[in-house]
């Protein structure tokens, strides 16, 4: 042990080896020594070796993000401004309107709603007497929100970031910290016609962006429920065997099964009876055959999730997305809140040719992998209608229907399928200068054309070259550029050039601002 210590002390540089005054002391000392003896010889040593300054008071880190995060260079986030704003603008042609509340919760709040995930919440110190965690998503904090605030009839989308403790896949886009985009429903409605829009919501979104073919899983937990009762698992094994069911997207039957009956704690036979039901895929028609199962019909929570389902399809036909959607009884997803319908969008195949990796290789393997088809699901969701009342003092429930869009697996795989250059600012024109000593004529058209709203930029030099203004120009994809000169300036004229094309017009000064705005509105 002694040994040890010593090898440890000599690794960190703490053994006094150049202060040979120090050395035979120390070596007398060190025999016969406790453990903790040897600790509080290392503490003084430690701080005698501060004091002399030996590594000049220099601190040596590793420059990099945490594990489970990433930064996004500009080209990377006009990619995911494009995908935001696509998302959006879906949510509000469905007319939400939008919220947002804190990114950490009081830990009560949070804890008790996700079931085996919750050991997934990042916790914080006590601060100032409260127990405090990161958001897990966005939805737990929506319905403290609803019961806070007396709201029982919204509709609302809420961006922002949520956190969790979990083992990133960053191949996956599965990271610790990621953006949710979440859409939902709240309201007593008429059963199915809010959950439909959910559904057509995924679908428009995953069309507009073109990530490939998808498929919408759909399911009920009651029907899982009954499903559950009637295959004979007992009550109290309901959820920690949906957990199970719900790893069908990641692990074979047989690793399932083996799962059930090893930790769980069922029988062969039952996880078998489970295991042909769960193997079920079709649409209406399989909800209104598995309403004349022998088994399914003696329950009553599946039965009232089969007539659901099959009302659910009559609903998705109107809107047209049948052709996506699918009634799939493997579909589970974890979380404890939910209490009806659930349903998850997953892309089938991706084609794509990564792109060459500009800020490190992990980034390049995570689009590699993107391409590959290897990201998973990229929406989920489904009804809650019980989430508000656990928050409710006198219990009042207000029944929730609504998705999550999965923002970073998504934008992986735009990141994949981007090709040429991506254009990282929206500047409409660039004001250059012909000759020297044009600086203050160029500030002026400068700020008159942001006056008027247009996106201008001009070099930060008192006299550029022309070819420098027109070269950044172009690199930048600026699709004008104003010129001015001695004779412009004297005939009351601006030379508008076209990057693109490399034709120049004159124009009088007081016509620029309207033709620019022609000009930009037809690009």
């Amino acid at each position: 042990m002694y040994a040890l210590g010593l090898l440890s002390l000599r690794a960190c540089g703490c053994f006094p080896g150049r202060h040979s005054g120090l050395r035979a002391p120390f070596l007398r000392s060190i025999v016969g020594m406790t453990v903790n003896q040897i600790d509080e010889e290392v503490a003084k040593l430690l701080q005698l070796k501060a004091q002399l300054g030996g590594d000049d008071g220099k601190h040596q880190f590793v420059l990099k993000t945490p594990k489970g995060t990433r930064d996004y260079t500009p080209k990377q986030m006009a990619i995911r401004e494009k995908v935001f704003n696509t998302i959006i603008g879906c949510f509000k042609r469905h007319g939400a309107e939008t919220i947002d509340t804190p990114v950490f919760e009081l830990k009560e709040t949070l804890t008790g709603k996700y079931g085996e995930d919750s050991k997934l919440i990042y916790d914080l110190k006590d601060q100032g007497g409260e127990l405090l965690s990161l958001r897990y998503d966005l939805t737990v904090p929506f319905a403290r929100y609803l019961a806070m605030n007396k709201v029982t009839n919204i509709k609302r989308y809420h961006i922002a970031k949520v956190y969790r403790r979990d083992n990133p896949a960053m191949t996956r886009g599965r990271y610790r910290e990621f953006y949710q985009c979440d859409f939902d429903i709240a309201g007593q409605y008429d059963p199915m016609i809010p959950d439909a829009e959910c559904l057509k919501i995924v679908h428009e979104i995953l069309s507009e962006l073109d990530l490939g073919d998808f498929r919408i899983k759909v399911n009920d937990r009651r029907i899982l429920d009954g499903m559950f009762a009637v295959c004979g698992v007992p009550d109290d094994k309901f959820r920690t065997i949906c957990s199970t069911v719900d790893k069908l997207d990641k692990m074979s039957w047989d690793e399932v099964k083996e799962e059930m009956v090893k930790e769980k704690g069922l029988s062969e036979h039952i996880a078998d009876q489970i295991g042909e039901y769960v193997s079920m895929q079709g649409g209406m028609d399989l909800a209104e055959r598995l309403l004349q199962d022998p088994k399914m019909s003696q329950s009553p929570a599946a039965c009232a999730g089969l007539k659901d389902m099959s009302q659910l399809f009559s609903y998705l036909e109107l809107f047209q997305v049948t052709d996506k959607v699918v009634f799939d009884l493997s579909l589970a997803r974890g979380l404890d809140y939910y209490t009806g319908v659930i349903y998850e969008a997953i892309l089938s195949q991706q084609a794509t040719t990564p792109p060459a990796a500009e800020d490190g290789a992990q980034n390049g393997a995570e689009a590699a992998a993107a391409a590959a088809g290897s990201v998973g699901s990229v929406a989920g969701g489904g009804r809650y209608d019980g989430l508000v009342g656990m928050f409710d003092p006198k219990g009042r429930k207000v029944p929730c229907v609504g998705v999550s869009i999965g923002i970073e697996r998504i934008f992986s795989i735009m990141e994949a399928k981007a090709k040429g250059d991506v254009r990282t600012t929206e500047t409409q024109i660039m004001v250059a200068s012909a000759q020297k000593n044009l600086l203050e004529e160029r500030l002026k058209l400068t700020a008159e054309l942001w006056n008027a709203g247009i996106k201008t930029e001009t070099m930060y030099k008192k006299s550029p070259k022309m070819l420098n203004q027109l070269q950044y120009a172009e690199a930048t994809g600026v699709p004008l550029v104003a010129i001015l000169g001695e004779q412009e300036l004297r005939d009351g004229v601006v030379k508008l050039r076209t990057v693109s094309t490399r034709e120049e017009v004159s124009i009088p000064r007081g016509d620029l601002i309207a033709e620019i705005r022609r000009r930009t509105s037809e690009v």
